[in-house]
């Protein structure tokens, strides 16, 4: 992917942990942006569709987010739950030098 005007910069890739997600406030809406063990990013609605749980404080195995509130796994890929608990957005995102862009909300 490559940087177009559309594209809002969120955030420096060193404020990011590997395995470790992060809020950013984007257009009003909250979104948990993840940087992955291969370094890509993935980014997802950063609140749990069940209770309200903070997704970015779940753990990833890089394909899930895990809600730390009552456990339920969302994908990455498409923000999907195996759990009849709803699904959460996901968000094309993308790193470009050091920093973190996502396409337009």
């Amino acid at each position: 992917m490559t940087v177009t005007q559309a594209w809002t910069e969120i955030g420096h890739l060193a404020d990011l942990t590997p395995g470790e997600g992060r809020t950013y406030v984007v257009n009003g809406r909250q979104i948990a942006v993840f940087l992955l063990g291969d370094g890509t990013v993935r980014a997802v609605d950063a609140v749990c569709p069940h209770k309200g749980g903070p997704l970015a404080d779940g753990q990833t195995d890089g394909t899930v987010v895990v809600c730390p509130l009552h456990l339920y796994a969302f994908a990455l890929a498409d923000g999907s739950c195996a759990d009849d608990v709803g699904a959460v957005r996901v968000y094309p995102a993308m790193v470009n030098g050091d920093r973190i862009f996502l396409e337009p909300i």
